[in-house]
């Protein structure tokens, strides 16, 4: 259902488009750049935000509606607003909504293959701090590499002090390393240092070598297993709910027991910090340190699933 609503929602948008407007909104599925992201700041391919008209913005509304769950959209439309905030520009970002020509300003969708068609095909929204990829394969829906940023993670003056973003992604992980009786701190916490940013960065294809293991899940009591989940469905509930009991189920084939918790920098809130989850094909980054500990990137990736990796290679043999 999820499948043919965001088929049939993308083919209608792009009916709408311009000439113009879909020559940038479009390219080919396996066009060299598909696998191309990045969270920093600049220009993106794609249609910028701020072309579209406000009929044609509501598709897109309807297209992250679809593939992200409730909190997924606000903390994706949240992620835009910082960066109004960032630019003092008050009176926009304190609804923390989508404000049409100005928060779209650095903003770009793209549309990867034909939606209309039976072949994959795929969608992506990107600018700073926000990178969403779907790709749909048959009835199936990969939704990694799925990033989302902050800066400021909490606005520390003016008329909106006191405001945060990715709060829960901070909180449950102190809470979670707090949780830790001393033998398992000295497992989970792997550096007195925190690394400058995530350690698979925007890499096409995410080296899970480059993670600490840490503390595995099995060697958590119940109440910690709880916090756990509820860290990890942080990254996972960002997805629409069929997208992400897909993912659930995946985590819990492979074994959460394979699953582990690692940890470097300040073990209080306020300095730097960094954490990772990771398992067999699942990866969670998230790190807190520019801007004096108020700039927080995150991501969700997995290596057999990125780009819908596993989907494809069915769907080439079966084909």
């Amino acid at each position: 259902m999820v499948v043919e609503q965001t088929r049939k929602t993308a083919v209608e948008l792009l009916a709408l488009l311009t000439p113009e407007q879909r020559t940038k909104a479009t390219a080919p599925f396996d066009t060299p750049d598909h696998r191309d992201w990045t969270y920093l700041p600049g220009d993106r391919p794609g249609l910028q935000l701020t072309e579209l008209t406000a009929a044609q913005e509501e598709y897109v509304h309807q297209l992250l509606a679809l593939a992200c769950s409730e909190r997924g959209v606000g903390d994706a439309l949240a992620t835009m607003a910082a960066e109004i905030i960032l630019r003092e520009l008050p009176d926009v970002g304190a609804t923390g909504g989508w404000q049409g020509t100005v928060v779209g300003e650095r903003y770009f969708l793209r549309i990867l293959g034909d939606p209309s068609g039976t072949e994959p095909w795929g969608w992506r929204l990107n600018g700073h701090h926000l990178a969403l990829h779907v790709t749909l394969v048959g009835d199936q829906v990969s939704f990694v590499p799925n990033f989302i940023g902050s800066n400021p993670a909490e606005v520390r003056q003016g008329p909106y002090a006191g405001r945060r973003f990715l709060a829960a992604e901070h909180d449950l992980g102190f809470q979670l390393l707090h949780a830790l009786d001393a033998g398992q701190q000295g497992v989970a916490v792997v550096s007195t240092e925190a690394p400058d940013d995530i350690l698979t960065r925007h890499d096409p294809v995410a080296d899970p070598s480059l993670l600490h293991r840490g503390l595995a899940y099995g060697d958590l009591s119940d109440s910690q297993q709880e916090l756990f989940n509820r860290l990890l469905d942080q990254y996972v509930g960002r997805a629409a709910q069929p997208v992400a009991e897909q993912a659930w189920a995946n985590l819990r084939s492979q074994g959460l027991d394979h699953l582990t918790f690692a940890w470097a920098g300040a073990l209080q809130p306020g300095s730097g910090h960094y954490y990772s989850i990771a398992g067999p094909t699942f990866l969670a980054e998230y790190d807190n340190t520019q801007s004096d500990a108020n700039h927080i990137h995150s991501v969700w990736r997995d290596t057999n699933n990125d780009w819908g990796q596993d989907l494809l290679a069915a769907h080439y043999q079966e084909h």
